[in-house]
């Protein structure tokens, strides 16, 4: 009788072992499902996403613990890299607050921007979701820093600045690089970027997309920077128009300047502004007659009706063009900046046009034989119609 009982129990045991052995295997197939998922949401399919040294060590697991918690820094750390927050880390001055560059224990440079704000939870979470969002084509944002009622923000540092600057604003760059594929290159770059952001789930709305925000790194790829910067703001800091820097507000769509209403469509305007400061080589501002009763979009198509659109176009450009070339990334610029948000491209339908134009362009100006380009070049473009 007692071997019978000690089988019985002996078999249940082994029963209740193997259940046991199961039900781990389960959940750990339910975990790394789960975990997969979640991963997609905000990682890019894009093969060339990058994730910082600092978050992670692969893609995935880079997005992983960004989720669970981005870098909190300490204030002493942060003052440390920049000298004490001095003038001479000082590098600019944004909607956020100042903008210092600093250079971390690590060794790692970052740019660190910097407000006074009363601490809140509401800021933590709001950098705990933006630093999960990683694509080649975006600045990553690092961490965060909320201690003696500031509220500090720490991205990775791009050392060729912004786009403006080597555009309009004095930033030295070789002749080679401003040639028209390589602002396609650029141009595809930031779009790739915003369309990404388009594409995460919920959508994210970049909002303040313009020239200045659209850095260059070492080997000139192009960076979007400051994306869900203005939900650190809040409602009322961007509710009216003296919110705006002066300039700015030429990159706003028309339905953000007269009912606040942001969208994928408003940052699709945004982008064709920053199209036509590419192009142009100047401040959209500065391309438009004195008179403020013309629009953007009236200015441009007056140019191309009149045949004159040349006068729009940067002479650094030189030769470094063709007409297909050019008449594509203008009739793409028009469609961006075009009054009715229906009628407005998406970001991916753009990212797929200025691969085609580029793509196209590469090959077209390749130099063949002794040097003779196998297409009619951009010194020959829009000549007036007799």
């Amino acid at each position: 009788m007692s071997r019978t009982l000690a089988a019985i129990l002996g078999g249940a045991a082994g029963a209740v072992a193997l259940v046991g052995i199961l039900i781990l295997v389960l959940w750990f197939c339910i975990f790394r499902i789960r975990s997969t998922s979640r991963t997609s949401e905000t990682a890019s399919s894009d093969p060339s996403v990058q994730v910082s040294g600092c978050l992670a060590v692969g893609k995935n697991a880079g997005v992983e613990l960004s989720l669970r918690d981005a870098r909190r820094f300490h204030i002493e750390e942060l003052s440390s890299a920049t000298k004490g927050f001095s003038d001479k880390s000082l590098i600019g001055q944004g909607k956020f607050g100042e903008v210092y560059k600093g250079l971390l224990h690590d060794g790692m440079l970052v740019a660190i921007k910097r407000r006074s704000a009363v601490p809140s939870q509401e800021f933590i979470d709001e950098v705990r979701y933006l630093a999960s969002i990683q694509h080649r084509n975006l600045v990553t944002l690092l961490g965060y820093c909320q201690e003696n009622d500031q509220q500090i923000l720490v991205y990775e540092y791009i050392p060729n600045g912004s786009v403006s600057i080597h555009l309009y604003g004095g930033g030295q760059v070789t002749q080679e690089k401003l040639e028209f594929k390589h602002r396609l290159s650029i141009a595809l770059g930031a779009a790739k970027g915003l369309a990404h952001l388009h594409s995460l789930s919920p959508r994210l709305t970049h909002k303040d997309f313009k020239t200045a925000n659209v850095l260059v790194d070492e080997n000139f790829i192009a960076k979007v920077a400051d994306a869900g910067l203005r939900n650190f703001l809040g409602r009322f800091e961007v509710a009216g128009p003296s919110s705006l820097v002066a300039g700015d507000d030429i990159f706003l769509a028309p339905e953000v300047r007269e009912f606040r209403r942001f969208s994928e469509k408003s940052d699709a305007y945004s982008f064709g502004i920053f199209l036509l400061e590419l192009v142009s080589g100047r401040e959209a501002m500065d391309l438009l007659s004195s008179d403020l009763n013309v629009n953007i979009v009236e200015w441009v198509e007056n140019y191309q009706d009149s045949g004159n659109i040349s006068a729009i176009i940067d002479k650094r450009l030189g030769n470094s063009f063709t007409t297909e070339g050019m008449e594509e990334f203008m009739q793409l610029t028009v469609r961006c900046v075009d009054l009715s948000s229906e009628r407005r491209p998406t970001m991916s339908y753009v990212v797929t046009e200025l691969d085609r134009i580029l793509e196209k362009e590469m090959s077209l100006t390749t130099i063949m034989g002794e040097g003779t380009p196998v297409v009619t070049l951009g010194s020959q473009l829009f000549r007036a119609s007799k």
